[in-house]
């Protein structure tokens, strides 16, 4: 009985041991194995591995990418403005062993990476008026900043075993004490481009105008000149033909005649038929046949 005992306290030993004799990796995982404090191997490769038991510990990081957002923080620009930077940091672990030694947890390097990260925009932005930041220029042309700042940062970071990949500065804010003042400076200026494109646009406006004017004005001259030229040549010639028509005495007595009873008809058009003739007219002597 007392064998079968030991027996059974000897495999619940053995088993103990052997669970504290392995480890697990995972594919996205770095292992650190820490005996007494120090670090004494790491490791990436997934699957089963062997371990010291109840001397060595494991400390697991993420391989992958981490996603930092920096708290929102004041910076001050070459022309003494406040402005309020939000920005996020993309990030990995490039060497385990150093970071277990110099940070030793996902906290620790975001703390370190959020001092950092603010330190260099307050050096960079401190090299900036608040104008080159708050303008209407195209957004790309600002990537410069962030490409020296991101260089910047991973320089330091990888004294911690750290590879910054990007730093954005999503949103640059007023603060609330100067943010009426700025809205108010950038709408004035707007507005006074807006008075001189009208002005200018007026200016051209009125010079086509008075283009316009002057080439109508040449235009109706010239048509009325030349329509006073056809009438004129019209009435010579209407005389001409009249000349020709009439260039005997009877034509031309007819033809007055003619005129007369024109202008006889043209008096009878109202309702009065009652006409005064001379007795000596040659109309009244043609009605009354004398």
């Amino acid at each position: 009985m007392k064998k079968t005992g030991i027996i059974l306290i000897l495999c619940l030993l053995l088993l103990v041991v052997a669970l504290n004799s392995f480890y697990t990796v995972e594919e996205n995982q770095f292992a650190c194995i820490v005996r007494f404090s120090e670090i004494i191997g790491t490791t990436d490769t997934a699957g089963l591995h062997f371990k010291l038991p109840f001397v060595d510990n494991i400390s697991y990081f993420s391989k992958a990418t981490q996603f930092y957002d920096i708290p929102p923080s004041e910076v001050l620009t070459s022309d003494k403005q406040n402005m309020t930077a939000d920005c996020y940091v993309l990030w990995r672990i490039e060497d385990p062993k150093k970071f277990y030694q110099t940070l030793g947890s996902t906290g620790a390097a975001e703390q370190r990476l959020n001092a950092t990260t603010y330190n260099e925009l307050k050096t960079v932005m401190g090299t900036l008026a608040q104008a080159d930041i708050i303008n209407m220029a195209d957004g790309a042309e600002r990537n410069d900043i962030y490409e020296g700042i991101n260089a910047k940062v991973d320089a330091q970071a990888r004294t911690y075993g750290i590879t910054v990949e990007d730093v954005k500065i999503k949103r640059f804010d007023l603060p609330q004490s100067n943010e009426n003042a700025v809205y108010s400076r950038m709408i004035s200026e707007r507005n006074q481009m807006a008075e001189k494109y009208t002005a200018d646009g007026n200016y051209d406006a009125s010079i086509i105008r008075n283009d316009v004017d002057k080439q109508v004005n040449i235009i109706i001259s010239n048509a009325q000149a030349e329509a006073a030229k056809l009438v004129a040549e019209g009435e010579a010639e209407y005389m001409r033909m009249l000349a020709e028509a009439y260039d005997t005495a009877d034509k031309k007595d007819f033809y007055e005649f003619t005129i007369a009873l024109d202008a006889l008809k043209q008096s009878l058009t109202g309702d009065e038929k009652t006409i005064i003739l001379d007795a000596d007219s040659a109309l009244a002597q043609i009605l009354t046949g004398n």
